[in-house]
């Protein structure tokens, strides 16, 4: 595809393009295929526009088309948010408060819903938002992270050592879903000696976008957590803290559809890092553990229980965990394969038809 004749503009989560939600999607592709873009005005006229999923919605919405090809990442689960909950009746108005939004956008949702109407194209990251999502735009890509950055080891010790050291990295305002297995874990903790590792930001906010209510990492972590650690994330060591660990854990509160409606990103970054990893049951790390041919999705107290102990207790367990979970998601979903996905994307528009992402479809599916 030859994109140098186009004028091409990327509306941002940030404008310094180092947020995870820039650095490892649209921008990663770009680079990796040596397109140029520019920071998108809304005033200016593009040949393609990008929108993150944190592009001002209020402000996009009203953007005049005419020739203008755009694709639109719809990245969270915010349609599948139940009418009338608190989050989806004061987001749009909090948005506005904080100058997120330009504009007041009542319902964040009828947002979404129009630009999904205005756009050729939709990322999409999970088969549940691609069919949320196709009443509204046909042309949906599923697409998800591409982590190559952060892959700069790989687990090959998996000895173990009296005391097991468990790890989870992410956004510092998710430390608190360690409320799900709490009890599991200090159940475990009778027969095991237990360290948590936390890669993360040391503070944060704790609502819209990380700016309300700042909080310190460490002391939420250890209203969850006894013998916590927590590490500055930074993509140089992010790989190499991760791998030192025996086993990785994503828990997930499967009763807010929201969070429970996010894509198997997290799983896949461990996997590629050869780390065996428990999770919650959420539909796409079910999928990703039924195509893998693992089963450590947990929806009970006691899954997560047995899982915990059936793995920190055989050193063979974990690396058959590890090592099946770097294959798969080296296979399924390494740099090459991700930048294809895009490659189909652009190609649906370029040609002027719509072309659904086969392969994308074909692993995610159940």
């Amino acid at each position: 595809m030859d994109f140098s004749s186009m004028r091409i503009g990327y509306v941002p989560y940030d404008n310094t393009l180092r947020l995870p939600g820039d650095r490892y999607r649209f921008c990663y592709y770009a680079k990796m295929r040596n397109i140029a873009f520019e920071i998108a005005d809304p005033s200016e006229r593009y040949d393609l526009l990008v929108l993150s999923a944190g592009a001002d919605l209020s402000t996009w919405r009203r953007y005049p088309k005419k020739d203008t090809k755009i694709v639109f990442q719809y990245i969270n689960s915010y349609l599948s948010e139940a009418f009338g909950s608190p989050k989806r009746v004061f987001r749009g108005l909090a948005k506005f408060l904080v100058r997120q939004n330009r504009y007041l956008l009542v319902d964040h949702c009828s947002g979404i819903r129009e630009m999904c109407q205005l756009a050729d194209a939709v990322v999409c990251t999970t088969l549940e938002q691609q069919r949320d999502v196709s009443e509204f735009c046909t042309n949906t890509h599923l697409i998800l992270d591409s982590y190559e950055p952060l892959v700069r080891s790989s687990k090959l010790d998996y000895s173990g050592s009296e005391i097991a050291n468990l790890v989870w990295q992410g956004f510092p305002e998710n430390i608190r879903f360690f409320a799900e297995i709490r009890d599991v874990l200090k159940r475990v903790q009778k027969s095991r000696k237990l360290a948590f590792h936390i890669v993360t930001n040391l503070e944060y906010g704790q609502y819209l976008g990380r700016r309300v209510r700042k909080r310190r990492a460490l002391e939420v972590a250890r209203g969850f957590l006894d013998n916590v650690y927590l590490y500055e994330w930074n993509e140089d060591t992010c790989s190499s803290i991760i791998t030192a660990c025996d086993l990785a854990l994503i828990p997930i509160p499967l009763g807010d559809g929201f969070e429970a409606g996010k894509p198997e990103n997290k799983l896949l970054l461990f996997w590629r890092l050869g780390m065996p990893t428990v999770v919650s049951a959420t539909p796409a790390y079910s999928r990703a553990m039924r195509k893998c041919g693992l089963a450590m999705d947990c929806r009970t107290a006691t899954e997560w229980e047995k899982a915990l102990l059936a793995l920190l207790g055989n050193e063979e367990a974990r690396r058959q965990a590890g090592q099946k979970g770097k294959s798969f998601a080296e296979k399924y979903f390494g740099e090459e394969r991700i930048l294809e996905q895009w490659d189909v994307l652009f190609s649906s528009l370029l040609a002027g038809g719509e072309q659904e992402n086969a392969d994308a479809t074909l692993i995610t599916r159940a």
